[in-house]
């Protein structure tokens, strides 16, 4: 069989899973031959029921998958790896993802509850991230492709206090730039250009927004999160925090 998860990222993987608790993970060939299949499926975009033999049954492998998305396995998961962020500089942004027509229908009338939406793109997930100051995921929010970033930034920016805080126009809301202060945070997003009171931001810093763009750039090379399949939003939400996991084990 082959890995596709290399040796060295599989025992910080192996590290990180033995830490989670009501995980039995003494059998480390078939945990590994598990997290080697959401990896192919993650990667390859392709469905459950194509996934190849040699990874067991489909049905087990996508029933283990959602199993630990209920019990908050993966999200359990992406915390862990953040051991050392580094915050002196957290960014924030959103971007688009197309939702295939059969990620509909989960639940009736429940588009906007399982993050679907109408924008410009058509058929849309916005994926709402936060990184750190070197372009390491900390957090992500979903919403329907039709809502605006700003709904959801003070929720991603959390507890986070005393930081420089950078993010493009789309941000600049008095609410949100509040919201940092209060944190003794520093904004720093350029103001619209048809605002009644300009402010100054530090155009040095700003520079740095690079990264987030660049994180958004790596996660899509994961044909799952580049365009969304999966009917829940909880489904789509795991297969994106274990593309972040693995970029911070890298």
């Amino acid at each position: 069989m082959k890995y596709y998860i290399k040796a060295g990222e599989w025992t910080r993987i192996l590290f990180f899973v033995r830490k989670i608790r009501g995980l039995h993970t003494r059998e480390t060939k078939k945990l590994r031959r598990f997290l080697e299949a959401v990896w192919y499926v993650t990667r390859t975009g392709c469905q459950w029921r194509l996934l190849p033999q040699i990874y067991g049954h489909w049905r087990s492998v996508h029933a283990r998958f959602r199993s630990w998305a209920r019990r908050g396995i993966w999200a359990k998961f992406f915390e862990l790896v953040q051991e050392n962020p580094d915050t002196e500089a957290l960014m924030i942004d959103a971007t688009i993802v197309r939702a295939h027509a059969c990620a509909a229908g989960y639940v009736k009338n429940g588009q906007e509850k399982e993050a679907l939406g109408r924008s410009k793109g058509g058929f849309t997930t916005k994926i709402h991230a936060l990184v750190d100051s070197l372009g390491n995921p900390l957090a992500f929010k979903l919403t329907g492709g039709q809502r605006h970033e700003i709904t959801q930034a003070s929720a991603l920016l959390g507890e986070y206090r005393g930081t420089w805080v950078i993010a493009d126009k789309g941000y600049d809301s008095n609410a949100f730039i509040q919201h940092i202060q209060e944190r003794q945070g520093t904004p720093v997003i350029p103001p619209r250009k048809n605002g009644t009171k300009p402010r100054g931001y530090d155009k040095h810093w700003y520079r740095e927004r690079h990264l987030i763009e660049c994180f958004f750039g790596k996660i899509k090379h994961f044909r799952h999160v580049f365009s969304r399949f999966d009917k829940s939003a909880e489904a789509f939400l795991s297969f994106l925090q274990f593309t972040a996991i693995l970029l911070w084990i890298k």
